[in-house]
């Protein structure tokens, strides 16, 4: 058999054994004997040894990213592992064998052990707490205690989610019991790991993506700050703060369902003097901006992927669901017919996190929720 009709045949193999592997396996062969590039970045010595869903971009001996709630997995064996990292500024919880065992608060350049356990295999989960829009940590890998070893990472899941949204996606200031909070409480009372759309990803298997900016609309930002930006001009984009860059996906990432959180900034602020727009004109922008969006989307993840346009209560306006609303309609209308909308009325909820954001008891009850609305409908898993 050829090489060519060899690959052909694993491919084919792999669509129906693995949904997203014959992905990996295109673009494997891609990029066999290829210049690393932005479709081809080299290969990670850091992600030899872990398993990550999350947007990274690989730097020598690390890992570097942005987005809130991204994650390491790692399996050992030996009786001690070490976990490298580089973050002056985020929080980090260490997760040993299916169990919180330590909270790292701006750990900076070191080596966290984790030590005296008994000998034998177990596996290690690292997570980011908190957003980092101005900067990006750093991963550099899980080390073996003397004596053990690292042992391939957990298999990538089947089930793929991205989550993408503001600051109730990125769980801002939900940990907290008090809604006043100063900037430095809203980061340690944060934790992504713990919302809502955590929560949806873990109940369903999933590997998952919280790609969550605080303060960003579709349009228009919380208060019509950073006027000329909004989500879409970051979402492209692994580290944040670094004007021009893209992520250099996968063909492995390929998610079976999107989750799109935008509106609730473009909304709930009243329009200021010195804004281009009136309350009508406001939302004629935001929903040919959806649409554009969703075109992005469409063109990232193919047609089978379903896009839930969710939408949550506002206490001074019904435009923003009013309006993702109808852009939903109007993508079925086009023949989208794998966009589906959901509106969260946040009925019971406390709001009891920082600045009035949801609280840990509101994300269970958000998850909880939309879990069940997601279990109606037909996904492709």
């Amino acid at each position: 058999m050829t090489p060519t009709r060899l690959v052909a045949t694993l491919v084919a193999l792999l669509t129906t054994a693995l949904p997203g592997a014959a992905e990996a396996a295109v673009g494997t062969a891609r990029c066999a004997g290829r210049a690393p590039d932005a479709a081809c970045p080299p290969p990670s010595p850091v992600l030899a040894g872990a398993h990550t869903a999350g947007r990274v971009t690989v730097t020598g001996d690390q890992v570097r990213y942005s987005w809130p709630g991204i994650s390491f997995e790692g399996r050992f064996r030996g009786t001690g592992v070490g976990i490298v990292l580089d973050d002056a500024v985020n929080d980090y919880d260490v997760h040993l064998d299916g169990g919180l065992v330590a909270t790292l608060v701006t750990p900076g350049r070191t080596t966290h052990w984790l030590t005296g356990l008994p000998d034998g295999r177990h596996t290690v989960r690292l997570v980011k707490r908190t957003e980092s829009t101005w900067t990006a940590g750093a991963f550099g890998g899980f080390v073996p205690a003397p004596g053990g070893r690292i042992l391939d990472p957990p298999r990538p899941r089947t089930r793929q989610i991205e989550f993408i949204g503001d600051s109730n996606t990125a769980g801002y200031g939900n940990m907290s019991t008090t809604r006043e909070c100063t900037d430095e409480e809203v980061t340690r009372r944060t934790n992504t790991d713990l919302t809502f759309a955590a929560r949806t990803a873990r109940r369903l298997g999933a590997d998952y993506q919280v790609n969550a900016y605080s303060g960003l609309g579709m349009v228009r930002n919380y208060g019509g700050h950073s006027p000329g930006t909004s989500y879409r001009t970051y979402y492209e984009r692994a580290l944040l703060a670094d004007d021009g860059d893209v992520w250099a996906r996968p063909a492995t990432w390929r998610p079976q369902l999107v989750v799109v959180a935008l509106g609730a900034n473009d909304f709930s602020t009243a329009l200021g003097p010195d804004e281009p727009w009136t309350p009508e004109s406001l939302v004629t922008a935001y929903r040919e901006a959806y649409h554009g969006f969703l075109d992005t989307l469409r063109a990232r993840y193919g047609r089978a992927t379903t896009i839930v346009v969710m939408a949550t209560a506002l206490p001074n306006t019904t435009d923003f669901a009013e309006a993702a609303e109808r852009v939903a309609r109007e993508r079925v209308a086009r023949g989208d017919d794998r966009i589906r909308y959901w509106y969260h009325d946040n009925a019971g909820v406390d709001l009891l996190g920082c600045h009035w954001h949801l609280s840990l008891r509101d994300h269970q009850l958000t998850a909880d929720r939309l879990g069940a609305y997601l279990d109606t409908l037909p996904l492709r898993w």
